[in-house]
């Protein structure tokens, strides 16, 4: 098992898009319990499963398998919870820290988020000029949470 530990921000303008190119993203979920959440993802030529456990503070528990392709395109397409997320993902280096830019779509069009993952939940990092407010403990913003309750419906 890992542990991730992740903070997520809102994105205040789109500075970022000049930094680097994107990859879209397709993702459902087998399970949005807030004990376990289930994802399949297609990024790009990329499947993977992935299991989360509770959060609690910035930290919860994360096993993530890559599997076949076609396993996930069936899974997304007959099994998975609707509607599925459809986002942009873009990584931008800054500082030296890896930040993960998600443009939604879809239901979820116009919400921009930035999550950065940190070795430990006092790790300091610098904030880039395009980072707007910390949304980390906002369950709305958790991608399971977005299936439920869509950010055009807020």
């Amino acid at each position: 098992m890992s542990v991730e530990i992740e903070r997520k921000f809102l994105v205040r303008s789109d500075a970022w898009k000049a930094l680097a190119q994107g990859v879209a993203m397709r993702q459902g979920y087998l399970s949005t319990h807030p004990d376990r959440t289930v994802r399949v993802r297609i990024e790009g030529e990329i499947a993977t499963l992935t299991i989360k456990g509770r959060t609690q503070g910035f930290s919860r528990g994360e096993w993530e398998y890559e599997i076949p392709l076609a396993d996930a395109a069936a899974l997304l397409n007959d099994i998975c919870e609707r509607p599925r997320i459809e986002k942009t993902r873009t990584r931008i280096v800054h500082e030296g820290m890896v930040w993960e830019v998600d443009e939604f779509f879809g239901d979820n069009l116009g919400l921009v988020v930035a999550e950065i993952e940190l070795a430990s939940e006092t790790q300091t990092f610098a904030r880039p000029d395009w980072l707007g407010e910390e949304v980390t403990g906002d369950a709305r913003y958790f991608n399971s949470s977005l299936l439920k309750r869509p950010y055009t419906s807020w």
